[in-house]
């Protein structure tokens, strides 16, 4: 089961609009923050934290479940603030529907704030006689809880090729070092890593077991925190604050008896922040080591008036040293990436964003996670229809999105694949003068009604259905990239959030959805059809309905033989492309 944060889903005034349904796996906590769970800063604990939202989550995981579960990973978790413990005045709330949200309150100011959210997955205990456990599906009861379902799925395809990427990222050459590393001063002042390495062990006791006899997976959690901010500390000679942590992957249990060696290092030091690697073995007695957690934790460690301060340099250890120096370059860019693409707002990034091939996995992850948010909001108003046509509109916070809509007679899968290659979009489309053939990054030419042509670079990502009721997705957005500055003649235009959603409906038919987040460029196109002063949007969709039926039942051999024939020919940077997995 994977957990999904409430911070993600609509707007507060859309979720007043629309009656929510009580998901019966919701779990919610409250906390007050009492001495003992403060540091010496008079700010809650993250180790506390940490196991108030693992006991969150396994509840909630338990109740879908009817079994017992154990925590395999907790995804990324960005700390946004810190709770500063007043008097008792500090309430923490946890909710947890398939994720996990926290927020603080301040009861004597009636204020509220997000603390953090995460993502959890869990696996449920085998039975006494070694059986799986089958776990019910979960069945998507709205169209909100749909998007949630399959955005799951992109989380899940994140998280596996987190690994690979590292991997590509070190093999390419493409990591170098911060501008500080070739300042004669700071190579003098650098610190050597051996000096900020801290053991620990624990020992498992009764209290820190959860009720199935392991060591609970928060208390593991809180201790891993608790070494990684002593390593920090010994680097920088302050108080450090956890604003980071990456994925804690649970590989084995731990039981009660069991010493807990907890290892902690400083991996790289940049400017205003640290990396801190954990690892966690379990022995018993005499027995071997077991690897069974690792994380890897950001620090900052901030001034009188919030700001970060600069930070002395690492000198890494030979060997080991040097590869755990490298990686923590290749994860910083990777949070970045992360933080940029995937944590911020659509709003808050701007329309046409950087492609390469480290953050292709999120860039793909936001814009088929963009589609989906779009097509689930519940306030779309019909504008105009004609033969079962229909085209609607979408207004909030001063953007301008519209989706036409309609029924063919081609199967879902069908229409998938003949829509997925937008290299014969211009056969159906007129605003589309050309399209040179590619996975992503293809240069698209449009004549506006200003007759001023204008070219896109656009990332397309295709995605099959997660289950039942889950449409099939192609989604597009403006990305830039070097090789392909704007074409001669031409001005650059730029999509924000668009695609496909094609739905399987009864007898072997699909409804296709086409939605566009509109843009500056692209509002002229489909102004005068919202103002019903033309029709140019029924016209195109019964173009693209036309091409579906008389492409429905060729082979795909055929399709590929008359693609091949029209098109000119992949460029080197198509070809580059289409061969990365998205």
């Amino acid at each position: 089961m994977t957990s999904r944060v409430f911070g993600d889903l609509e707007d507060e005034e859309e979720e007043e609009e629309e009656e929510e349904r009580i998901n019966p796996t919701e779990v919610k906590m409250s906390q007050i923050v009492m001495p003992c769970h403060s540091n010496h800063r008079q700010e809650l604990s993250v180790g506390q934290l940490l196991k108030w939202m693992d006991s969150t989550a396994c509840l909630s995981a338990e109740r879908h479940a009817g079994s017992p579960c154990v925590t395999a990973s907790i995804d990324d978790i960005y700390f946004e603030h810190t709770i500063r413990r007043v008097g008792l005045n500090a309430v923490i709330h946890f909710s947890l529907s398939v994720g996990i949200q926290v927020s603080c309150e301040d009861l004597f100011t009636d204020r509220h704030w997000r603390v953090c959210h995460a993502y959890a997955t869990f696996v449920t205990q085998r039975t006494s006689t070694g059986q799986k456990v089958t776990l019910k599906p979960i069945v998507p009861h709205s169209q909100k809880e749909q998007v949630e379902y399959s955005v799951a799925a992109e989380r899940r395809r994140v998280r596996m090729v987190h690994d690979d990427i590292i991997k590509d990222l070190l093999s390419s050459g493409s990591i170098q070092e911060d501008e500080m590393d070739s300042d004669s001063s700071a190579v003098s002042n650098k610190v050597a890593a051996e000096k900020t390495k801290v053991e620990s062990v624990e020992l498992v006791l009764p209290p820190h077991a959860n009720h199935q006899v392991n060591t609970f997976g928060g208390q593991i959690m809180a201790w891993m925190v608790n070494v990684a901010t002593i390593a920090a500390s010994r680097l920088c000679q302050a108080h450090p604050t956890l604003r980071t942590i990456d994925m804690f992957t649970f590989r084995g249990p731990s039981q009660v008896g069991d010493r807990l060696l907890m290892r902690a290092i400083v991996n790289n030091a940049f400017k205003n922040s640290m990396e801190v690697g954990v690892r966690a073995e379990a022995y018993h007695e005499e027995g071997p080591n077991r690897h069974i957690n690792s994380a890897f934790m950001t620090f900052e460690v901030l001034d009188d008036h919030g700001k970060p301060c600069t930070l002395p340099r690492i000198r890494p250890e030979p060997l080991e040293g040097e590869r755990r120096f490298q990686e923590a370059i290749a994860r910083k860019k990777i949070r970045l990436d992360r933080k940029y693409i995937i944590s911020r707002k659509q709003a808050e990034v701007p329309l046409s964003v950087p492609w390469n091939p480290t953050n292709q996995v999120y860039l793909s992850y936001n814009n088929v996670s963009a589609l989906k948010m779009l097509s689930a909001r519940n306030n779309w108003r019909l504008s105009s229809e004609k033969d079962m046509v229909r085209l609607y509109t979408l207004e909030h916070k001063s953007m301008l999105s519209f989706r036409v809509q309609a029924e063919v007679d081609v199967p879902a899968d069908r229409a998938f694949c003949l829509l997925s290659e937008l290299s014969d979009r211009p056969s159906w489309d007129t605003h589309y003068k050309y399209l040179r053939p590619g996975a992503v990054g293809s240069p698209t030419s449009a004549n506006s009604p200003e007759g001023i042509l204008q070219d896109f670079i656009l990332l397309a990502s295709r995605r099959k259905p997660c289950g039942s009721g889950d449409p099939y997705v192609i989604a597009l957005r403006s990305v830039t990239l070097p090789t392909h500055p704007p074409t001669e003649g031409f001005n650059r235009g730029e999509v924000l959030c668009a695609g496909f959603t094609i739905l399987e409906t009864k007898q072997n038919k699909s409804l296709i959805s086409y939605y566009n987040q509109a843009s500056p460029e692209v509002l002229p196109y489909i102004s005068t059809d919202i103002a019903g002063l033309s029709s140019s949007f029924y016209h195109t969709f019964c173009s693209c309905s036309q091409y579906l039926t008389r492409r429905r039942l060729q082979s795909d051999s055929e399709v590929q033989d008359d693609r091949h024939q029209a098109s000119d020919g992949p460029t080197s940077l198509s070809e580059a492309l289409h061969s990365t997995q998205l």
